[in-house]
């Protein structure tokens, strides 16, 4: 007997990666800000790779999964366009840890992330597997080609995208924003509030009337409309895939840029300091 889309759900919130300390371990630390801008590339460039519905919505509808391509296609087009926006909120919290101007134009894309992607190289280049011509480690890239699966279009690897899909939403929803807002607002250590036209990619993904709880409960609705015994196993491998592949992410970005060094007392001193 197949499991059910709740125990999937359980599943994935009781996996690691759900409960990783990164966004914890950033706000004690209060990393300096070129560690600032080497963590946002790396996460920038992983959540780009998440956005581009390539042939998935197109693959489920040509596999009789009408219903399922309309949820899926309905995220991909809410998730279109917020490069700039994450990219706009890059730069500002790099400037505020700074204070001083380090991307002068927030609204040049390009040259934010030309900006972060310097930073990346310069700390990051010396990890094993670190790739100059993207600018990405090893763990990214692997992160990323979960993704690109999207590309193909047979029947199995469309179910295994299901399972992923619902993974990346529940992470994205109970992890990754959330974090974020931990990190970069609750900690207080930028003086950044969730209503500064600057962080206004965080405003729109969180929360109950976020972006990421639409999604996440599109994705459960895809998946429970198709889990079965014989799509079981296929979903489970797309979810186990990507929850392996950004937890390890995750420890490399916390072990190299964090030192992993979460302590409740020292979150509270770093808030106390940038109280005062």
């Amino acid at each position: 007997m197949s499991k059910t889309v709740n125990e999937l759900i359980e599943y994935i919130r009781t996996h690691r990666c759900f409960k990783h300390p990164i966004f914890k371990n950033w706000a004690a630390v209060n990393p300096a800000p070129e560690v600032v801008s080497a963590l946002f590339h790396q996460i920038q460039c992983f959540c780009a790779s998440t956005r581009p519905g390539w042939n998935f919505p197109e693959a489920l509808a040509a596999h009789g999964l009408a219903r399922q391509s309309q949820l899926l296609e309905e995220i991909v087009e809410s998730e279109s366009g917020h490069g700039p926006e994450l990219a706009r909120m890059a730069g500002y919290i790099v400037n505020r840890r700074a204070q001083r101007v380090v991307c002068p134009d927030l609204e040049d894309q390009a040259a934010v992330e030309d900006q972060l992607r310097k930073d990346s190289d310069r700390i990051l280049g010396t990890l094993p597997g670190y790739d100059f011509q993207t600018g990405l480690m090893r763990q990214t890239r692997m992160a990323i080609e979960v993704f690109e699966r999207r590309k193909a279009t047979d029947r199995d690897t469309t179910i295994q995208n299901l399972g992923t899909a619902l993974a990346l939403e529940m992470i994205s929803n109970g992890q990754l924003i959330p974090g974020e807002k931990h990190c970069l607002i609750d900690s207080g250590l930028y003086n950044v509030r969730m209503s500064d036209p600057e962080m206004h990619y965080l405003l729109e993904h969180f929360g109950e009337i976020g972006a990421e709880q639409q999604h996440e409960k599109n994705a459960v609705a895809a998946v429970a409309a198709v889990l079965d015994d014989q799509t079981e196993p296929l979903i489970m491998e797309g979810i186990d895939d990507f929850l392996a592949a950004l937890v390890s992410l995750w420890d490399l970005l916390d072990a190299a840029l964090l030192a992993s060094g979460y302590r409740e007392d020292g979150a509270r001193r770093a808030h106390a300091v940038t109280a005062a």
